[in-house]
């Protein structure tokens, strides 16, 4: 079990103006300026004793900074033999199917249990890579999300995969059942997210002047199904429940969202948000060439689909109970 305490640190501001996520890494060089950015995000930061949570605030000479960072004592990772659906291996890279209700890596509450463990089960060597608590990691899932993600086996191979995210050349599609119908066929959806004021676990849309980052997420119809849609996602950026708020941000949230769908139900049991990772594009880090991982849709997400089907008068053979893996 994890001893969490919190260390306090008071910085009196000796400069002239400047931002507060450039002025910190100035003064506290062992933090990143990422991780600085996270702090004030969520919370920890205070400006002259109030909480501020937008990065690009301007601080001057004689303010009174305080940063509370949590520090963990962590728990050494241990192998569990959790079954992986493996979608794509070989000696630099993994890709596998994430079911519903797994963590990627390990957390409060989810010490254990995780993909992080599955994955040093299935990788003995792996424990290096990226990080103590985060071994491979490149790119992460909601719990409840299903679908296709990432792990790195080579510190190689991380630098290439999250340089691939960063440049924006990897390519994530996401299929999502959502409430209500949109009227267009296709769109974007430009609106940055940060964390949310009245809520800490929860993300929501934030103007960047108060320090929400872009998020963009392209989406287009796959089939209209009455009241509900199977829609298609295509990430431009990654940020935390991206998808899932701004499908609510445009009316149409993901049908089984717990936090972000106002517990509208359809009647279908579910284990989480109708959301998956349906495919995952990327360069191989040390050949070159294009990879692209299919991850078949889990039955719960497939068996939605057919009730929906049958609500709305189509029939069983319709081609939205058949999404295809080879398109």
């Amino acid at each position: 079990m994890n001893d969490r305490q919190s260390t306090i640190i008071n910085l009196e501001v000796t400069a002239t103006k400047e931002r507060l996520d450039r002025h910190l890494p100035q003064e506290l060089p062992d933090l990143s300026r990422s991780r600085i950015q996270k702090l004030i995000e969520q919370g920890h930061v205070q400006v002259n004793g109030k909480v501020c949570t937008a990065k690009k605030t301007i601080v001057q000479r004689g303010d009174l900074l305080t940063l509370s960072i949590r520090t963990v004592q962590p728990t050494e990772l241990q192998p569990e033999n959790i079954p992986l659906d493996i979608l794509y291996e070989d000696e630099s890279l993994l890709i596998v199917n994430k079911p519903a209700n797994l963590v990627v890596h390990p957390a409060p509450g989810h010490e254990t249990g995780t993909l992080v463990n599955a994955i040093l089960a299935h990788c003995p060597d792996l424990g290096g890579i990226g990080g103590e608590m985060r071994p491979g990691i490149v790119h992460r899932l909601d719990k409840d999300t299903t679908g296709a993600i990432a792990i790195a086996k080579t510190d190689i191979a991380l630098q290439h995969l999250q340089g691939q995210l960063k440049a924006k050349t990897a390519r994530r599609e996401y299929l999502g059942v959502v409430h209500g119908a949109p009227k267009d066929s296709e769109g974007t959806i430009d609106q940055p997210i940060g964390r949310h004021r009245g809520d800490r676990k929860k993300m929501a849309v934030v103007p960047l002047e108060k320090g929400g980052r872009t998020a963009i997420t392209h989406w287009q119809i796959y089939e209209r199904l009455g009241n509900y849609t199977l829609m298609q996602f295509q990430l431009e950026t990654g940020r935390t429940h991206q998808i899932r708020v701004h499908a609510a941000y445009i009316g149409h949230p993901i049908i089984g969202d717990p936090t972000y769908s106002k517990n509208r139900g359809v009647g279908v049991n579910l284990p989480g948000q109708a959301l998956h990772a349906w495919k995952l594009r990327l360069q191989h880090p040390l050949s070159g060439e294009w990879i692209q991982a299919i991850a078949p849709p889990p039955a719960a997400f497939t068996r939605l689909l057919e009730v929906l089907c049958l609500r709305c008068g189509s029939l069983i053979g319709h081609h939205c109970l058949v999404i295809d893996v080879d398109s």
